[in-house]
């Protein structure tokens, strides 16, 4: 250990002058990391998946069990990977390299994740821009169904609770227009109207990071805060409609029984987890950029605090607006409410058509979406480009001059991949990867990270890394959750998946069985490289396993 880092002299001097000669930018201001990561963590799960996870997991009282998991394993993770990639200035893969030899394909794992994560995230985003331009006609093409895609007789101006077996609201039938096949053995040809909103946002992701952190730094300030006016904004507009107050009161309103159920601890953990983007390799690059003796302490706990904040804040918000939807519509606020892009892209489109002023509301509201979706999407891409820079930088260094050249060929590969997405049956491609690539595949990375950095590498070790960053060791609270709670934490949510697994489906659709079998090949894409790099590691290097993992 002695001899791993740098040992004697100024520590932060050694550090820096590495990076100097490897050409590692920092960001200009500490201010531009916290903006940044702020900005990958909030995100759009944020907006669709907390607030109905919340309601139906105990209202006020799931706030308890999400409150500790944020302590116990949010806050401590974030730090410890901080930490990692501030202290070595390298990406994952040659950061876990150096830290577990024995599991290094964890951090390989996590570039193919943060490579494939923003091919179909930047669907979201085509979607959100589509409804973006479409928001600017004089009359919101979701709120009649007196247009050419809608279906005769089957189409409600009305929003429609899922209390009729043929009948589609018109906001449903709009979003339709991104899925006009029955199944995923039915793709279809392009839309076109996508293909442009999909191109646009690579050029957007590009145009916002060819220069590195020096471009991604700048980028943020608006992209990061941006979303905050908005949904701020929106909730001081949704307090003063009818029906709002109901909507807010079926969203914190606490049923306490719910706290003897241990699956609502086990999607607290999630949740925390997910949202925070732990594993996914871009907090660990991000940080790689940092000053030496940055306070990282301070950052894990702003981004920490951050996180919930805004996942909280954007309870109210879409509640409120619900209550409103159920107060229009004499319906009972269970009835609406729901989560993932029905949520964002059906019901709350149709919410904001009824508001007053929606015609200002509506833009921002995806303009929004946008935004929040764009900073993770900088995050994951900055992962690759990192990879490729820290393992092959000097024998690219003849053929890619500049580094836009990069991040172009990252952008074009990235958007190619996307394509499949945006065929008339691309909704079936974009659910398939969500739910192996997102689910499956995190969930091991996750655990094996954990195990790797906190029992494998040691906790000891980490508080003497922490210790000549920030001049004093991490806490006994820091040293108990790395030790005990987060592996055993994960560990849990681990087997809970395993245990709760099902299929992956659309709707009622259920996929046929090769389907299935892609998901098991993309969850397997980025899980294979942990026991390839096991096997390899042991071929290669002599004595016992615990030798091995600690060379």
């Amino acid at each position: 250990w002695t001899g791993w880092g740098g040992v004697g002299g100024d520590e932060t001097s050694c550090s820096d002058l590495r990076a100097q000669k490897r050409g590692r930018p920092t960001w200009s201001r500490d201010l531009e990391f916290i903006l940044v990561t702020v900005g990958y963590a909030v995100g759009l799960s944020n907006i669709w998946r907390f607030p109905y996870l919340c309601y139906h997991s105990g209202g006020g009282a799931f706030l308890i069990p999400y409150l500790i998991m944020v302590l116990l394993c949010g806050i401590p993770l974030l730090f410890l990977e901080f930490a990692i990639g501030q202290y070595t200035r390298l990406g994952p893969v040659h950061a876990f390299t150096k830290i577990c030899p024995l599991l290094k394909g964890v951090g390989l794992g996590t570039v193919f994740i943060s490579f494939l994560f923003p091919t179909y995230y930047a669907i979201i985003l085509s979607w959100a821009l589509y409804y973006l331009f479409s928001s600017f006609r004089a009359v919101l093409p979701w709120t009649s169904c007196n247009n050419t895609w809608n279906v005769t007789g089957k189409c409600s101006s009305g929003f429609l609770a899922g209390n009729s077996t043929h009948l589609q609201s018109a906001s449903q039938q709009f979003f339709e227009l991104l899925e006009k096949t029955n199944s995923i053995e039915e793709l279809g040809g392009i839309r076109w109207e996508l293909f442009g909103c999909l191109f646009a946002v690579w050029v957007i992701i590009y145009f916002c990071i060819f220069k590195g952190v020096k471009s991604t730094g700048k980028v943020v300030y608006f992209t990061a805060v941006f979303p905050y006016f908005i949904l701020i904004a929106l909730l001081i507009n949704n307090a003063q409609l009818p029906g709002a107050k109901d909507g807010v009161l079926y969203f914190v309103t606490p049923v306490w029984n719910k706290l003897f159920d241990v699956q609502v601890w086990v999607y607290a953990a999630a949740q925390v987890f997910n949202s925070l983007g732990i594993s996914f390799g871009s907090m660990v690059s991000l940080a790689s950029y940092n000053r030496f003796s940055n306070n990282i302490l301070r950052d894990a706990l702003i981004v920490s605090v951050c996180n919930s904040f805004t996942s909280i804040l954007a309870g109210f918000v879409i509640f409120s607006g619900i209550g409103y939807m159920a107060y229009t519509h004499n319906l009972p606020v269970d009835r609406i409410a729901t989560d993932g892009p029905g949520l964002v892209f059906v019901v709350y489109p149709e919410v904001l058509s009824t508001m007053p002023g929606y015609q200002i509301w509506t833009p921002l509201f995806f303009f929004m979406l946008v935004c929040l979706g764009l900073d993770s999407e900088f995050s994951n891409v900055e992962v690759t480009v990192t990879f490729i820079k820290d393992q092959y930088g000097a024998r690219l260094l003849p053929y890619v001059k500049r580094e836009e050249l990069l991040a172009l060929a990252v952008c074009v590969v990235c958007f190619i991949f996307g394509i499949p997405h945006i065929t008339k049956g691309g909704i079936y491609v974009f659910q398939l990867m969500d739910h192996y690539l997102a689910v499956v595949s995190l969930v091991f990375l996750a655990f094996f990270e954990v195990v790797a950095v906190c029992w494998f590498f040691g906790v000891p070790r980490i508080s003497v890394m922490v210790k000549r960053m920030l001049g004093k060791a991490p806490n006994l609270y820091f040293r108990l959750c790395w030790l005990l709670f987060c592996p055993l934490l994960v560990f849990g949510i681990l087997i809970s998946s395993i245990v709760k697994y099902t299929p992956v489906q659309y709707e009622k659709y259920k996929y046929p069985w090769w389907a299935e079998c892609v998901g098991w090949i993309i969850s397997l894409v980025s899980i294979v490289w942990i026991p390839l790099g096991i096997i390899q590691e042991i071929i290669s290097n002599k004595g016992s396993l615990i030798q091995v993992s600690l060379r």
